[in-house]
């Protein structure tokens, strides 16, 4: 797999398991401009004030979820493709992430290869 260096990319990721953030953040900062917050309170805000190319959040964090997160930025007609993870990916966390336009929905912790693909893909739509 060749992943291009697309730094100038930005990517949110909303997960309050700080350890857990810090992985994704190594994982992808080689490659594009990462911002990193511990909640979708916190995410909202970036989405409100900087440029966001792919969001990433996690389902279960405190005040709102993931999909609490996906919701507010298809309500205010934000076009940014977002993925969900969750350690406990359900039919019914499927269905209301694809009922929010969801780009994908993954099980946490995702491999490597396989976010980046994902993210790669999302970049291109």
């Amino acid at each position: 797999m060749t992943i291009e260096n697309r730094t100038e990319t930005r990517l949110l990721i909303a997960d309050d398991d700080r350890t857990f953030r810090r992985t994704v953040v190594e994982i992808l900062s080689p490659y594009f401009t990462v911002i990193d917050v511990p909640s979708g309170e916190d995410a909202i805000h970036v989405v409100e004030t900087v440029q966001v190319d792919v969001a990433i959040f996690d389902m279960n964090m405190d005040l709102l979820t993931g999909l609490d997160a996906i919701r507010w930025v298809r309500e205010h007609q934000l076009e940014i493709p977002c993925i969900l993870m969750s350690s406990d990916v359900t039919l019914e966390i499927e269905t209301r992430a694809r009922e929010l336009d969801t780009f994908s929905v993954i099980r946490k912790p995702p491999r490597r290869a396989h976010l980046l693909d994902l993210i790669h893909c999302a970049l291109e739509i």
